[in-house]
């Protein structure tokens, strides 16, 4: 009895795969390639460039606030042989201060920048996104990947996804 139950068991299995796999070989498989997405399709490069514009006063502000460290570190270091004590303790602590400010802003502009960027990516995501779902449903496929670690070229649907974009779909 039990080794009729293995026998089955073991044929319904069989049969089982070999029927996951037929479905599979007809399975129609695309994928795309998001980061690519992100550097190429139309709606990325605008919502980069937008952001640049966006965050390009604060950077120059953060350049700004950096070159005068360096020049007040110059200055320190060239002058602090002839300095009295308490004119060097007033120089390193008013670069201390302006250090740690500087550090403070880079960190409050990284932040906005990465939320920014994010925000901005992810609206593109989703405009990818239906594309991809529009694509796959005119085409048939029966999946779509964003994510692998390999693709072959065969099934690479990024180009079709990017010009949908540029389209405006």
């Amino acid at each position: 009895m039990l080794r009729r139950f293995v026998i089955f068991a073991v044929t319904s299995i069989t049969l089982l795969l070999a029927g996951h796999q037929a479905i599979a070989e007809e399975a129609r498989i695309g994928f795309v390639n998001t980061e690519k997405i992100f550097r190429e399709a139309a709606p990325a490069v605008r919502a980069q460039k937008k952001i640049e514009k966006e965050f390009e006063k604060r950077d120059q502000e953060m350049q700004r606030l950096a070159k005068q460290l360096q020049t007040m570190q110059e200055a320190l270091e060239k002058n602090s042989v002839t300095m009295s004590e308490a004119d060097k303790r007033n120089k390193e602590r008013e670069f201390n201060d302006l250090n740690r400010e500087f550090q403070r802003r880079q960190r409050e502009f990284r932040e906005d920048l990465n939320q920014r960027r994010n925000e901005e990516l992810a609206a593109v995501l989703d405009r990818a996104n239906k594309a991809i779902k529009a694509i796959a449903e005119a085409e048939n496929f029966d999946v779509i990947l964003q994510e692998a670690v390999y693709a072959s070229p065969r099934v690479d649907i990024t180009d079709k996804v990017i010009k949908a974009l540029a389209d405006g779909k």
